[in-house]
């Protein structure tokens, strides 16, 4: 007996008050938008500059012993992760260490490493600290900068291609899901005061390309429906076609989340920003799907020109030429 998450044969409406999903959507990204503003994001290491530390030695490396010595020094944001490399000798073991730069100040200053180098000789004793370089502020704001671009240049590329696949409507809605996933995922960020650094950019990127792919298998849906159902109402083919996919999109993002929720749980602190990142995407993702980008399309109609015969509406309008 297969698993079904949702029952064969629905036939929900989705659209009995289209203008209230677009209206509490709207008020989401409104209350994102001022959280951003009043409270700003909790920028990590990456944007806000610090000092990068490549520690060494014999002994077997526990980045719980090393978080627990670094914690009386109040060192604020302090990423700790083991380096694992074939070439490095069976008692070379390698960690980095990424400190904040502290108020004030371009990076971290000798007495602060000199600290650090004593409160981890308490857990290995015969460390050594083979490398110390830090980034300043100036180079985190290009960084900033260049993420924002990234997500840009990502979203414009989506309204392109949806463009040319389809129409200018099913671009537009499309965009508008995309928007409303990123800003509310910057939005909960920001109202939780969660680590923001360059994972969580990774993180939106992935976000929205699942976001996309979810809206595009429906979209297709509709073409078809619209090209096989020329004189149904566009919300009756949208809801025929969500309804058509609902199975697809709920399997999808349910098996997604699992195996997101188990890296939450048991992955540790280095990608745990990242995992619920992506795990507030696909469930905003999949409601933008549904809820944001059908219901934008609705709203701004699509040309259906009932002048063509079948075999134009399908794509075989050469299908009785010669070769």
């Amino acid at each position: 007996m297969r698993l079904k998450l949702v029952p064969q044969g629905t036939n929900w409406d989705f659209f009995s008050r289209p203008k209230l999903w677009l209206g509490i959507s709207a008020a989401l990204m409104v209350a994102a938008f001022v959280s951003f503003m009043l409270q700003g994001l909790n920028y990590g290491i990456d944007f806000r500059g610090g000092t990068t530390i490549r520690t060494e030695s014999a002994q077997t490396i526990d980045v719980g012993q090393y978080r627990d010595a670094l914690a009386p020094l109040e060192l604020g944001d302090v990423v700790i992760s083991e380096v694992f490399d074939p070439t490095f000798d069976e008692d070379q073991n390698v960690a980095m260490i990424r400190i904040q730069a502290q108020d004030g100040q371009e990076s971290v200053t000798a007495d602060v490493i000199a600290a650090v180098q004593e409160a981890l000789k308490t857990v290995t004793p015969d460390i050594k600290f083979v490398s110390v370089e830090s980034v300043g502020p100036k180079v985190s704001g290009e960084l900033i900068q260049t993420a924002a671009i990234a997500v840009v240049l990502a979203i414009g590329a989506v309204l392109i291609y949806i463009w040319l696949r389809f129409e200018w409507q099913f671009a537009l809605g499309a965009v508008a899901a995309l928007v409303h996933d990123v800003i509310l995922t910057i939005g909960i960020f920001s109202e939780l005061q969660i680590k923001f650094d360059l994972a969580i950019i990774a993180a939106l990127l992935t976000i929205v390309g699942y976001s996309l792919n979810d809206t595009v298998v429906v979209f297709d849906r509709v073409r078809e429906n619209l090209m096989k159902f020329k004189k149904r109402p566009l919300r009756e083919v949208l809801n025929l076609s969500i309804n058509e996919t609902l199975s697809r999109t709920f399997m999808t993002s349910v098996t997604t989340l699992l195996a997101l929720i188990a890296l939450f749980v048991l992955g540790g602190d280095v990608i745990r920003g990242f995992v619920f990142a992506m795990i507030w995407g696909v469930i905003v993702g999949t409601y933008s799907s549904i809820f944001v980008a059908s219901t934008v399309l609705l709203v701004l109609g699509v040309k259906r020109d009932w002048s063509k015969t079948d075999p134009e509406n399908t794509g075989n309008q050469f299908g009785n030429v010669d070769a």
